[in-house]
């Protein structure tokens, strides 16, 4: 959902958490990555593979998703 552009709130109304909750989310993973910002954090994704390719290659409105390995 961050690779599709939507904002904190947004992603925490579609998974039904707060906001706060989804930037904590981020913020650890951006921890745990070692990456600097939600764009970095993207790449870092696609780099693990984590970002499923179909989807991925529709752009933004196609939806993409974390593989479920991730």
């Amino acid at each position: 959902m961050l690779h599709q552009g939507l904002g904190d709130a947004a992603i925490g109304r579609r998974l039904g958490i707060g906001h706060r909750t989804v930037q904590r989310r981020v913020h650890r993973l951006m921890e745990r990555w070692n990456v600097p910002g939600r764009v970095a954090l993207g790449a870092r994704a696609q780099e693990l593979g984590l970002l499923d390719r179909s989807e991925a290659d529709d752009g933004a409105e196609g939806g993409t998703r974390l593989a479920a390995s991730a």
